[in-house]
């Protein structure tokens, strides 16, 4: 369905992540809001690795909407506050995402709009 691209002239990736992903013609592509680690009942792990699960379970919910799932990701962009986040946050992402995985970044931020906010997550899906 997709090739995942990791040209032998550059180094390997750094952990589980492609270089690229060619999404063929005719498929439809579902651009996810960055989701961060709250619950529906408003509630906000102190872990970061917990944080990183309700994003992702809130990101499969909106391909859920779409008729995908975590299977379909091409892209993600995850943000973490702490460089303490990134193992974490990582962990989560490699039991999730399929394999071979998607192109994918990790940028350490100053922080989210509310503090309490550790992660936070935004994918491109296709299908």
């Amino acid at each position: 369905m997709f090739k995942f691209l990791t040209p032998k002239s550059l180094r390997p990736p750094f952990a589980k992540y492609s270089h690229g992903v060619e999404v063929p013609a005719g498929r439809r592509l579902v651009v996810c809001s960055g989701q961060l680690g709250v619950g529906p009942d408003d509630s906000i792990p102190e872990d970061a690795a917990a944080q990183a699960e309700i994003c992702f379970a809130n990101i499969e919910a909106v391909l859920a909407e779409a008729g995908l799932g975590l299977k379909n990701l091409v892209r993600i962009n995850a943000f973490v506050t702490d460089r303490a986040y990134m193992k974490p946050y990582m962990t989560v992402r490699d039991r999730v995402v399929a394999d071979p995985p998607p192109a994918s970044t990790l940028m350490i931020v100053s922080g989210f709009t509310r503090p309490e906010f550790k992660v936070e997550i935004e994918v491109i899906a296709a299908g």
